[in-house]
């Protein structure tokens, strides 16, 4: 009887996708006209997070004074959900973790000034196990809301092998018709070319699988994400993941290529460290406002790959009144040595480049300028015709 049960229930969730799918596209969160800035748990404390920590870095977060810099949401990836809903469906904080629950939690972010985002998941369970959303959609947005849910990203385990496309569908009309306003932030790793399809109802997309802290991951993940960088803009973001500058898996100089090539890609700024240990070098990296404007920059043109040698790649990008280009020697040893030919990137005999990590005016230079990148290492530069 029990199975019989589950088969029916699981079969009316299939019909309610299915019938959500074939409504028109539900109009997405008017959010995301920049890149969103924000701190997420996962990166750092995967499991192991709880009130205390979520408080903690709420708190440091004010005292950092982050918000001056762009960053502005708070989010609790999962593990926040206790094990099973209630007796009326209802999605529920684990009462060990999170005794006070969302609500509570999201009212202490908003009396600081910050956005609160929360971690959901588009199958029958989360990637550890506690409920998914799947079937349950609006019931969830509606809890999301009445708590003040800034922020929702969306996971795809558990999917039971249903098209990915529709069950996205299925949040985004769910969180409109909870008023719309939560940024859908899509975590598909971009098995289904989310790049496609994902402008029209969320306000970022992840492009890749998950990030680690080392140094070929992160590479491979920004690597990946080039290949959707015409279709993203204002209103929707292609997402290589997390921020893993601080973790301790990079050295000072990876974690600055790392930044660099986030910031230069457009995609989302959400740090991944624990805030009440983070050292100079790391606060230096993710509070450089230079950086950050070209993330931030109103055009909103995700700078992608123009060069590609066997020792360095080269992104370029159009921003208001000029471009930025990022040069990653790529290989562990050896230095690069890039060329910057002024006509052939930038339609141009004359340019004046600054550095954006040196925060200096390097001068203004003539048909090409080249410079000399060590293992691993980038130089950013803004450039603005002479």
């Amino acid at each position: 009887m029990k199975k019989i049960l589950i088969i029916a229930i699981f079969l009316v969730m299939i019909s309610n996708i299915s019938a959500i799918s074939k409504q028109k596209a539900s109009q997405k969160p008017p959010f995301g006209k920049k890149p969103q800035m924000g701190w997420n748990s996962w990166n750092k404390f995967a499991c192991a997070v709880n009130e205390t920590v979520m408080k903690q870095t709420i708190d440091t977060f004010v005292a950092l004074k982050l918000s001056s810099f762009g960053y502005e949401y708070i989010n609790v990836d999962d593990c926040w959900a206790a094990m099973e809903r209630d007796d009326n469906g209802n999605i529920m904080s684990d009462p060990k973790t999170f005794p006070s629950g969302m609500k509570a939690l999201a009212d202490y972010a908003h009396s600081k000034g910050l956005k609160f985002g929360l971690y959901s998941d588009s199958g029958l369970k989360t990637c550890q196990r506690r409920p998914g959303s799947l079937g349950y959609e609006q019931l969830d947005a509606r809890s999301y809301a009445s708590w003040g849910i800034d922020y929702l990203k969306y996971d795809n385990c558990w999917n039971q092998n249903l098209p990915v496309r529709p069950r996205y569908e299925a949040m985004a009309k769910a969180l409109q018709e909870a008023g719309n306003k939560i940024f859908f932030s899509l975590c598909e790793w971009g098995t289904d070319s989310p790049a496609i399809w994902g402008p029209k109802i969320a306000n970022s997309w992840r492009s890749t699988g998950d990030i680690a802290d080392n140094w070929n991951q992160m590479l491979l993940n920004i690597l990946i994400n080039d290949a959707g960088a015409d279709l993203a803009g204002p209103g929707g973001w292609n997402d290589p993941d997390m921020l893993e500058v601080g973790n301790g898996g990079m050295q000072f100089e990876e974690y600055k290529t790392h930044f660099s090539m986030w910031c230069i890609a457009k995609a989302p700024l959400i740090i991944g460290c624990d805030l009440t240990k983070m050292s100079t070098e790391t606060m230096t990296i993710l509070t450089n406002k230079e950086a950050i404007a070209i993330n931030q920059d109103a055009l909103g043109e995700q700078g992608k790959i123009v060069v590609r040698t066997p020792t360095y790649i080269l992104f370029k990008g159009k921003i208001v009144g000029g471009w930025a280009v990022v040069a990653v020697n790529w290989v562990g040893s050896g230095n690069a040595n890039v060329v910057l030919d002024f006509q052939g990137l930038f339609g141009v005999d004359s340019v004046k480049i600054r550095d954006l990590w040196a925060h200096k005016d390097l001068g203004t230079f003539n048909n090409v300028f080249t410079v000399s990148v060590g293992p691993h290492m980038c130089v950013f530069y803004k450039i603005t015709q002479a």
